[in-house]
């Protein structure tokens, strides 16, 4: 297939891009055709697809023993794309974490993605499972997202973990990072944030992905910041449209993002949650059009299995 920054720096106006959840366990492939086919029209180049831990919990057994019981798995992300390329024919973008991966896990499922023909990747650390309070690393894997994306480069330079081979077979992975129009929950400050966008990009990173925002300023203020670093990767803005009244509260404590004031205060005046639909497309419109205008290589919408909103959206946008 195609390297998203190819495809990127080849475009003559800005591209539409969707991330999908995998099915959970027991749902079948056509969950996400179903998600899938409202948006072809749109032509989106390629589609993520995300990647979700094992969950576990400890169950007594009659002998007093705990056995650990796995509680949530959603089927493998790699064979995921692997069907959408093979029916859509656009390109698949697996999303590599470093949770619950050893090292030799994570270059296995890279040789797959290669085998296939798969040539984007992003990667992330990845997030905390409810069992957790903070994040814990795999014993034999990554605790950071830049050690993972050395790992995808050195692969990219013929380097394995074990292999001492002078010919090697050498992978060209387009490795996309995540990026923080807000900064990282965990940095201490924007400036620190950036400078680790910054070992991201040396390292062999390609292009980013933001975070979802709400506030297009703080997408522009964060890409003028990341040019004055002398990053010079494409930089897709994710976003999301509010759909529900929980997310006023919800989304702010997982994502560490804010919700402008104005959009605040028309979600609260609305009586039920149809309502808040239409106020969360009208705004997803909003910012769609005038980042749209400013040029930006990709509008990226995190989908969450929810077509019609995002194809309510795209229809007025592109």
């Amino acid at each position: 297939m195609a390297k998203l920054t190819q495809i990127i720096s080849q475009a003559k106006d800005t591209l539409f891009s969707i991330e999908i959840l995998p099915p959970l366990k027991g749902e079948s492939i056509d969950s996400i055709y179903q998600a899938i086919d409202p948006l072809m029209e749109f032509k989106p180049p390629f589609i993520d697809v995300t990647y979700h831990r094992e969950e576990f919990v400890y169950r007594e057994q009659t002998n007093g023993l705990l056995k650990k019981v796995a509680t949530r798995k959603r089927p493998g992300t790699v064979g995921i794309c692997a069907a959408i390329m093979n029916r859509y024919k656009v390109d698949a973008v697996p999303h590599l974490i470093c949770g619950g991966f050893s090292k030799e896990e994570t270059e296995n499922a890279l040789i797959d993605l290669q085998f296939l023909g798969i040539d984007n990747v992003l990667v992330l650390r990845g997030d905390a499972i409810k069992s957790e309070g903070n994040f814990v690393p795999h014993p034999e894997g990554h605790a950071f997202a830049t050690d993972l994306l050395e790992q995808v480069t050195n692969l990219n330079n013929g380097k394995y973990i074990y292999h001492e081979s002078k010919n090697a077979s050498s992978s060209a992975f387009c490795i996309g990072v995540a990026g923080y129009p807000e900064k990282h929950f965990e940095s201490p400050n924007g400036n620190t944030d950036l400078r680790y966008l910054k070992m991201k990009a040396d390292l062999g990173a390609d292009y980013v992905v933001t975070q979802m925002f709400f506030d297009n300023q703080k997408y522009f203020e964060y890409v003028k910041n990341v040019k004055a670093m002398g990053i010079n990767m494409p930089i897709i803005p994710g976003l999301k449209p509010l759909t529900t009244k929980k997310q006023l509260t919800i989304l702010p404590s997982i994502f560490h993002i804010d919700i402008p004031e104005e959009l605040s205060k028309e979600i609260e005046k609305c009586k039920d949650n149809d309502a808040v639909k239409e106020v969360g497309i009208e705004w997803c419109v909003m910012q769609s059009k005038e980042l749209k205008k400013n040029n930006v290589p990709c509008l990226h919408y995190y989908s969450m299995g929810k077509s019609e909103t995002v194809r309510r959206i795209a229809s007025q946008v592109f």
